[in-house]
């Protein structure tokens, strides 16, 4: 992990304007990516450590399950490669992909052609990858081919109702139950929608901030509130 992180700190910082710039023109990107190329700005330190702290929080306590399941999906490549070379190897990417020499046609959510040009292709198998294959955008660098290896979601303890209401409170379980059905949402659309006095929910929402169960950004003269990942697993193990 530390590796990892010493790689996102030493990020170029025209590589990083270059690809946001890239993400841009699909999607809009939170006001604070802005100063992750900027010169100077710690930002990117800044970043690297949210990402420690996450992974210590969140993934740490499931990582040797993590690496299990990817070791295992590169045993059985491995083995497809011994066995029957590179044919029975790209043959087992089935459905993800199908080789029909000398094209390797992934299923992948845009029409695109990558030339290796002679420079081959590596292969990463990705516990966090779901549904499609994905690729580096930029042609320029070294092809790789990021898959989902076959795994179960982790397993989350059943959480009633009432037992989420005495963890968080009935008025902080109302607001991200709220902020769940329908992401940015402003605080007064909050408050109209639980029924609770404007200050009330700005405190509440700012302690569901803090634990991580709500996000907020800024959106001109307004602040809009969405569930974060972890708020809506959280909500989605009260159901039976």
């Amino acid at each position: 992990m530390s590796a990892a992180l010493d790689q996102v700190r030493a990020t170029p910082r025209n590589r990083l304007a270059r690809e946001l710039g890239q993400l841009a023109e699909s999607r809009p990107l939170p006001s604070w990516t802005a100063s992750l190329s900027r010169p100077g700005s710690n930002a990117l330190a800044s970043l690297a450590h949210a990402l420690a702290v996450y992974f210590d929080a969140l993934m740490e306590p499931h990582w040797s399950h993590v690496r299990t399941v990817v070791g295992n999906d590169v045993g059985l490549r491995t083995r497809a490669l011994l066995d029957g070379g590179t044919q029975a190897l790209l043959d087992g990417l089935r459905p993800l992909a199908r080789w029909n020499a000398p094209v390797l046609e992934v299923d992948y959510p845009v029409e695109r052609d990558l030339f290796l040009d002679g420079r081959g292709l590596l292969l990463v198998p990705s516990y966090f990858c779901w549904r499609r294959p994905t690729a580096l955008a930029d042609p320029e660098l070294p092809p790789v081919l990021v898959y989902p290896v076959a795994k179960n979601p982790f397993d989350v303890p059943h959480v009633t109702e009432d037992g989420l209401v005495r963890l968080l409170g009935r008025s902080r379980a109302a607001i991200l139950a709220a902020v769940a059905r329908r992401n940015d949402l402003t605080t007064s659309d909050v408050a109209a929608a639980v029924g609770l006095a404007l200050p009330s929910v700005s405190y509440q929402i700012g302690v569901l901030r803090d634990g991580g169960l709500v996000a907020s950004h800024r959106a001109g003269k307004c602040v809009l509130h969405a569930a974060t990942p972890l708020g809506l697993r959280l909500l989605d193990a009260t159901a039976p």
